[in-house]
């Protein structure tokens, strides 16, 4: 069901399990090179973001670092309002997973993160259950705020419920009109995990699908607005990703307008489970 409070501005934010709050909107920087990070990151923070989303994997994140300290230095902006989140590459041990935490805050120029997830549940039970403990006692010491898990099925959310841990405030995953998740989504809903779509916009592969065709011209909004915004109204954190300053701005733009019962209906009716890149939530 659409959330019924969808945030109204490009900096509202969602407050999440643990007490902290989320901005609903940001940029992903995933396959961005260190001058497109850093260029993206400055023109997303000029177009009003407050959250920028990088990761160990992404080799990105001291750029993204560096534009979000020079930014809030030039403008005047206290850094505390600027959401920054990074993700673990590699679940190999708890001393590992420590170490490495400590490496991206190093390298992104910051002493925590808003935000700090697992980025995959590739291991097996053990290794999950040693890892997310390495990021509950890095949260402890104060070098997290947040912490949460990526591309986790069902059945590993049902794992850490049944192990009685701390859960995650955010399960981020691919989620778009096209790839659903249902079963995923309604475990996260069920226990207050706010679900964070890592590729909203379906890497562009169904914008010329004739429902969202339809719907765009309707709304007199382009195809990517659509998709957004349907993420949007379904309370999920939305982190399109663009290395245009045109795009970056447009895709903000989605707060002036809504998709009626039928629209929502209508796209929530496309889901073909499309994989768009990384398909690892059935992994043991």
């Amino acid at each position: 069901m659409p959330a019924p409070n969808p945030v109204k501005t490009l900096d509202g934010r969602l407050k999440m399990r643990d007490g902290n709050s989320i901005p609903q909107f940001g940029l992903g920087v995933y396959e961005m090179n260190d001058q497109e990070a850093y260029d993206s990151t400055r023109a997303a923070l000029d177009a009003g973001y407050k959250h920028v989303d990088t990761a160990e994997w992404y080799e990105n994140e001291a750029p993204c670092g560096k534009a979000i300290n020079e930014w809030c230095k030039e403008t005047g902006t206290p850094r505390s309002e600027i959401f920054l989140t990074s993700k673990l590459m590699h679940n190999k041990t708890y001393d590992q997973a420590s170490a490495d935490i400590r490496k991206s805050l190093k390298t992104a120029q910051t002493d925590t993160f808003d935000l700090y997830l697992m980025h995959s549940p590739i291991g097996g039970p053990e290794i999950r259950k040693n890892i997310w403990k390495a990021l509950v006692d890095a949260k402890k010491e104060g070098l997290l705020k947040s912490i949460g898990v990526s591309n986790f099925g069902e059945k590993h959310i049902q794992e850490m419920i049944d192990q009685g841990v701390e859960l995650p405030v955010v399960n981020q995953i691919d989620l778009h009109p096209f790839m659903r998740h249902p079963e995923i989504v309604d475990i996260c809903e069920q226990n207050d995990i706010i679900l964070e779509a890592w590729g909203p916009l379906a890497r562009a592969m169904r914008f010329n699908h004739p429902s969202i065709q339809k719907i765009s011209k309707a709304k007199g909004r382009d195809v990517g607005q659509i998709f957004l915004r349907w993420g949007l109204q379904h309370g999920f954190i939305i982190i399109p990703k663009s290395v245009s300053p045109k795009r970056i701005a447009s895709n903000s733009q989605i707060f002036d307008f809504e998709l009626d019962a039928d629209e929502m209906k209508e796209l929530d009716g496309l889901d073909e489970y499309l994989v768009t890149d990384w398909d690892v939530v059935d992994v043991e």
